[in-house]
């Protein structure tokens, strides 16, 4: 669960400035637009300290008195708390006896302005009879100063206070007793390294890889900078992997390069998920401080977009000036369900690790509106206002646009050692709802996930969606009324349902949306909904059920959808997305997905491990796989209303 239901729109790419250098194509002619710049400063100076020094030194042929009494300065009409009311015509009067005291202090005033004057004019002076390559040298200290002061103000957080540190993983967790089962697991890893190699040869520093034109790639949902979204997103899987060389690379580049003081406009949703998630999950499995830091350092420059009338965030914020706004295509200038309401995980670990209330505060926030809310058939629309408070469009998608914000709150409860009820007390309210109105059962048997829109049923169900069949299997257990049973059958009829929609393709890969209509059923109809962008959705729903169940078929699903996309989706350069599933000779998009390395192959290489490696008893993995730590209640440092 990614993206919502729109593709990112490609955004133009500009080059980046290293540290310390200049903005400006002709290095010389800055500098010599500096001189000039700074010697018309010393003149100017040297103008307005003559012409200072005439019109402001005080005369005593035309000034009588030069009165420096503190209180007439600051305050000439206003009584002195210390005096009367009856002495408020005395105010501005020269007293005799303190004619003598004024007379001394107004001698030491003219001394000091002159002093200064003199001192000012000398500086001037020599200034001016200084050669060039000494105001060069001057100029280029300045510049060095600015920039010293410049790193300092973003240098981040003072360090952060120490917190218990989960059990880190072992290269040698999670080998599977079965020859079989490690021989495939080996041939994910493969993949994995193919992946990250090209983007390592070809796309180095790049939010993505086009794989086929072998160079880099960025959409608009991470601004027109250069912020390595695939090596952020995949260094947790390249380190549960054993790929510590790789992982290694990654870090050196993230401490040297990752800088998120760019003027760029990003997507709140999708840096939180991707590089906050990512972040700290890192930080988690290796214990290296950098992760920790430049996460708190990015969630600062998120803060701003909440700064709305409702607390409701911003979709897209400016990371350098705080300015946020919400896409254009969202109803009516909504923010979405699935962006603002999948933040908790995050928000509560940045809390956790720094002692900071606000990032706890701001999400809980959020969940306390949205209780107050009436909610139509008891179904969440997937549109809110953050200028009104009100609903947009009643639209209700468990896929693209509300997806994450059902799962997150399961994830809520889980996280916090099942302590926090209020989120599993909503999740069940609104899966209950979905229930009711959104799920169906097709002529041919097969359970879908439709998408209500405006008082009516659509049965369309999308790619997306199918991570709530691994959903609906982790929250099982804790189901009330003992619906641990059906829950986990719901989870185990989505699944088969998400694989029909694979195995009734050309190329056994799923489509981005299927209909259950006009005698068809899981087959995309619209020629731009056949396409397959690398997506984890399905895979990740046969994790869970293999964990749940150890049914051997959700290994074998997901080995049919691992051998298609190495035969399909594979180039020389990496692996790209495909245009049409259904057709024997696609034609690719050419984009290397960072998720695919963050989830997709991750969760192929989980359900090839054993359970041992990260248990759900101690991991809870974000909505891009990003697995971050149970929060235990011993170890709990976050504010007292948690």
């Amino acid at each position: 669960m990614t993206t919502p239901a729109l593709l990112p729109l490609s955004g133009r790419r500009i080059p980046t400035l290293s540290p310390g250098a200049s903005s400006f194509p002709h290095h010389r002619a800055t500098l010599r637009l500096s001189e000039k710049f700074i010697l018309l400063l010393i003149l100017s100076a040297f103008i307005t300290l003559c012409f200072g020094a005439f019109f402001f030194l005080p005369d005593n042929s035309k000034h009588k008195r030069f009165d420096l009494g503190l209180e007439d300065v600051l305050i000439p009409h206003i009584d002195s708390p210390k005096e009367g009311k009856g002495n408020q015509g005395e105010r501005g009067r020269e007293r005799p006896s303190e004619r003598g005291t004024q007379s001394e202090e107004e001698e030491s005033l003219r001394d000091k302005i002159r002093a200064d004057h003199e001192r000012a004019l000398q500086e001037a002076k020599e200034k001016l009879r200084k050669s060039r390559e000494e105001l060069q040298a001057e100029i280029q200290t300045e510049k060095n100063k600015v920039m010293e002061d410049l790193k300092k103000k973003d240098a981040g957080p003072k360090p952060l206070p120490p917190v218990p540190m989960p059990k880190v993983v072992s290269v040698s967790d999670g080998e599977p007793p079965e020859p079989d089962a490690k021989e495939k697991r080996d041939k994910i890893r493969e993949m994995m390294k193919h992946a990250w190699d090209s983007y390592r040869q070809y796309g180095w520093g790049h939010n993505e890889l086009k794989p086929l034109a072998k160079k880099g790639h960025s959409t608009n949902i991470f601004g027109n900078s250069q912020l390595g979204a695939t090596i952020v997103d995949a260094l947790d899987t390249l380190y549960i992997m054993g790929l510590h060389e790789e992982f290694k690379d990654g870090q050196e580049w993230i401490d040297q390069n990752l800088d998120f003081g760019v003027n760029a406009e990003v997507s709140v949703f999708e840096v939180n998920i991707r590089f906050i998630g990512g972040l700290l999950a890192a930080y988690y499995l290796s214990g290296q401080e950098v992760f920790k830091l430049k996460a708190v350092q990015l969630a600062e420059k998120l803060l701003p977009a909440f700064n709305t009338p409702t607390g409701i965030p911003w979709a897209m914020v400016n990371l350098k000036s705080g300015v946020g706004r919400n896409w254009g295509w969202a109803s009516a200038g909504s923010s979405i369900l699935a962006e603002f309401g999948t933040l908790h995980m995050e928000f509560v670990h940045l809390t956790y690790l720094t002692g900071n209330p606000a990032y706890y505060q701001k999400v809980m926030h959020i969940r306390k509106l949205l209780a107050k809310m009436d909610r139509p058939n008891g179904l969440y629309p997937n549109y809110l206002n953050p200028r009104t408070g009100r609903w947009g469009q009643h639209h209700t998608s468990v896929g693209g646009l509300g997806d994450s914000f059902y799962e997150y709150l399961l994830k809520a409860w889980l996280m916090s050692d099942k302590t926090d009820t209020e989120a599993r007390k909503t999740y069940d309210d609104a899966i209950e709802a979905i229930e009711r109105h959104l799920i169906r059962k097709s002529n041919g048997g097969l359970t879908f996930i439709g998408e209500w829109k405006n008082g009516h049923l659509e049965r369309k169900m999308g790619h997306l969606a199918c991570f709530a069949g691994g959903m609906f299997a982790l929250g099982a257990d804790g189901s009330p009324d003992d619906k641990a049973g059906h829950y986990l059958q719901l989870g185990a009829e989505i699944a088969h349902t998400c694989h029909e929609s694979y195995d009734r393709t050309v190329l056994k890969l799923g489509p981005e949306a299927f209909k259950f209509d006009s005698g068809l059923e899981a087959v995309a109809v619209r020629q731009n909904e056949k396409y397959y962008i690398l997506r984890p959705e399905v895979i990740e729903t046969y994790w869970y059920m293999w964990r749940f169940t150890h049914d051997p078929k959700y290994r074998q699903w997901g080995w049919e959808a691992a051998q298609a996309i190495d035969k399909y989706c594979r180039v020389s350069g990496g692996f790209s997305g495909v245009k049409d599933v259904y057709s024997s000779n696609p034609t690719y998009d050419d984009v290397q997905q960072s998720f695919f390395l963050a989830e997709t192959l991750k969760y192929l290489y989980l359900l090839f491990s054993s359970d041992d490696l990260m248990p759900f008893e101690s991991w809870v993995f974000n909505t891009e796989a990003h697995p971050l730590p149970v929060l235990h209640l011993g170890n709990i440092t976050l504010p007292e209303d948690f």
